[in-house]
């Protein structure tokens, strides 16, 4: 059933994407098109950014609700579930770091 629901959400993400693409890169006739690669990147800044916290945020809750459902199923395992998890969560925030160091690369471009 998740699957079914990710697939539609991407489905229908795509084709927004589509929809409004002919109006992004729609040429106004004149002149001042630098103005314009500019706000695309800072526009492509916040989305990278928005996508990759989400992603963490979702990688992490998976993480810590597989961890704590470890737990409670086992408490005697709980030290040598902490170590693991403490990694992977350093792991999965790591992606957010590289996509804020990515967006201010960009943001130094501007």
């Amino acid at each position: 059933m998740q699957f079914k629901r990710f697939m539609a959400s991407a489905i229908a993400f795509g084709v927004s994407m589509l929809a409004f693409a002919a109006t992004a890169f729609a040429a106004d006739g004149g002149g001042d098109n630098e103005n314009t690669t500019k706000s695309m990147a800072a526009l492509a800044i916040g989305i990278g950014l928005g996508i990759a916290a989400a992603g963490c945020g979702v990688g992490q809750g998976t993480a810590a609700a597989a961890a704590l459902e470890g737990i409670g199923r086992n408490p005697g395992a709980a030290k040598e579930l902490q170590g693991p998890l403490l990694l992977s969560l350093a792991f999965i925030e790591s992606l957010a770091i590289y996509s804020l160091v990515i967006s201010f690369i960009l943001l130094g471009k501007l």
